[in-house]
C-alpha cells in the first residue's frame, strides 16, 4: 500500500490526538490502540560541557512534522556535525517531541481495487505514527558549540531544516559565561 504524502498531514486540524491512559481496577489502560513507537530515540547527542555558542533552528509557522521528519533531521545534523568537528566538540539536542497520534483510512491499492472499493468519506482511520506539533517561533533543534565551530554548526542546521516540512530559520546565540559566586570564594579563603 503506497504511503501517503506528508502534505496531507502537515497542517494543524482539529485538537491533538494523543495516546491517553485510564486507571482501571486491573491496572493502566490504553485509549488509543496499535500506535507505533515514534522513529526516533535519541534526543542528546554529543558531550554536554560549558560552550560559548548555541544554534537553534526555529519553526517560522505552524505545523505537524512526522518522527520521520525528526529523526532524519537528527541524522543528517549529528552526522554532519561528527565528520567536521568530533563527537566531544558540540551538544546536540531535539526539542519536540511527536505525541499526536496520525491516522490514516487505508484503501486496497493493488489492480482492480478501483472495482472493488470506494472507501468511505471522512473515516476516522486507524493510527499510523506520530507527529510533533509545533507552533510559530518554537525551537525544534538546539546545538552548542565553541566559536571557532559555529559556520560548521550552521551548515548542520541548513541540511537538517531541508527535511522538515515547513521554513525554518537559524539563529545564532552566544552563551553567558557561569561566573563563580562569592560565597564559595569567601568560604575557600577562610579555609
Amino acid at each position: 500500500m503506497p504511503k501517503r504524502p506528508w502534505s496531507s498531514y502537515h497542517d494543524i486540524k482539529g485538537k491533538p490526538y494523543v495516546k491517553r491512559w485510564k486507571k482501571t481496577k486491573k491496572g493502566r489502560r490504553e485509549y488509543v490502540h496499535g500506535v507505533p513507537d515514534p522513529k526516533i530515540r535519541m534526543f542528546t547527542m554529543g558531550k554536554n560541557k560549558d560552550y560559548e555558542y548555541e544554534i537553534l533552528l526555529i519553526s517560522d509557522n505552524r505545523a505537524q512534522i512526522s518522527h520521520l521528519a525528526l529523526e532524519a533531521a537528527r541524522i543528517s545534523a549529528n552526522r554532519h556535525l561528527r565528520k567536521h568537528i568530533g563527537r566531544e566538540n558540540y551538544f546536540l539536542r531535539i526539542l519536540v517531541y511527536p505525541h499526536h497520534v496520525v491516522r490514516e483510512h487505508r484503501l486496497m491499492s493493488f489492480a482492480g481495487a478501483d472495482r472493488l472499493q470506494d472507501g468511505m468519506r471522512k473515516a476516522f482511520g486507524k493510527p499510523f505514527g506520530t507527529a510533533a506539533r509545533v507552533r510559530r517561533d518554537q525551537k525544534l533543534m538546539s546545538v552548542r558549540v565553541n566559536k571557532k565551530h559555529v559556520p560548521i554548526a550552521q551548515r548542520a542546521f541548513k541540511v537538517a531544516k531541508m527535511k522538515f516540512p515547513q521554513h525554518c530559520h537559524i539563529e545564532v546565540v552566544e552563551l553567558k559565561k557561569k561566573e563563580p559566586s562569592s560565597d564559595t570564594e569567601d568560604a575557600a579563603i577562610a579555609t
